[in-house]
């Protein structure tokens, strides 16, 4: 890294905790058509399901938020339940379309409680699995 003299280094950051997850397409898919709306007000924002619904594919769409929602919570190492809900946790995507991530709620006291003050987040997925890395980072 180049800098100048009468610059800063940047300010130091710690990981307080990362998360992964991978997820069967098809059992996403399953979940959407035996349960519908109850299952995806349940789980996904109402961004999230105007997102997915409008991809001519849903299904790897919700997967990989789904995947993204456990990495967060394994990242924070209390799973989804008490500390966190389905929908304290939002994927988002920024004006260049990578992915972001959003908490809500329960989930942005606990990252406030924490020290958390960036996300990292990467999604994958393929016709039949999705997958989501998550970072948290903070002094």
């Amino acid at each position: 890294m180049n800098m100048k003299e009468d610059e800063n280094p940047p300010a130091a950051s710690r990981i307080i905790g990362i998360g992964i997850d991978l997820v069967e397409n098809g059992r996403i898919a399953a979940s959407i058509q035996k349960l519908g709306d109850r299952f995806l007000e349940r789980v996904f924002t109402a961004n999230e399901i105007g997102y997915c619904k409008q991809m001519r594919s849903p299904a790897p769409h919700f997967a990989v938020r789904f995947a993204a929602k456990e990495a967060v919570s394994k990242a924070f190492g209390c799973g989804i339940g008490v500390q966190l809900s389905w929908l304290d946790i939002e994927v988002t995507r920024s004006e260049s379309g990578a992915p972001t991530m959003v908490l809500h709620g329960r989930g942005r006291e606990l990252a406030a409680k924490r020290g958390v003050e960036q996300i990292l987040l990467s999604l994958s997925h393929t016709e039949y699995y999705s997958t989501a890395n998550v970072l948290l980072a903070g002094r």
